[in-house]
């Protein structure tokens, strides 16, 4: 059992940068993948980000790629989203997830089936 909780969102102009946080509690987190999903009002959950336990392996969207970072700190049970160059379109309820296996989460997630464990969201609203 993992579970998460997402801090940091807010709302920023357009170009500005936020920084999102993931703290995880539970067992064996820095054996997790961890993802980041967002969800604009009236769609779908979209997959942003992915990135394996010992950071050696990320997935981006190409709709953040060049603008997003994901990272961890598995001695304090964190994961980072570093979002800069934001943009009206980024804004959305941002969701952590964690999952056993990163090449599940990132397939399920390109797939639209995302499993594992979830936060609660944190708002990100981006204005122009």
């Amino acid at each position: 059992q993992v579970q998460l909780v997402e801090s940091g969102g807010g709302s920023v102009q357009a170009g500005g940068s936020l920084r999102l946080s993931c703290a995880a509690s539970g067992r064996s987190f820095s054996t997790y993948a961890m993802g980041w999903f967002r969800q604009a009002p009236g769609k779908e959950r979209e997959f942003v980000s992915a990135i394996n336990w010992s950071s050696s392996s990320f997935y981006y969207a190409a709709s953040v790629k060049g603008r997003f970072t994901i990272s961890r700190d598995n001695a304090k049970n964190t994961v980072f989203l570093q979002m800069s160059n934001l943009k009206p379109e980024d804004t959305a309820v941002y969701y952590c997830n964690a999952n056993p296996a990163y090449n599940t989460l990132v397939n399920n997630g390109v797939a639209g089936t995302p499993d594992g464990y979830w936060g609660q969201g944190t708002q990100v609203t981006v204005s122009s």
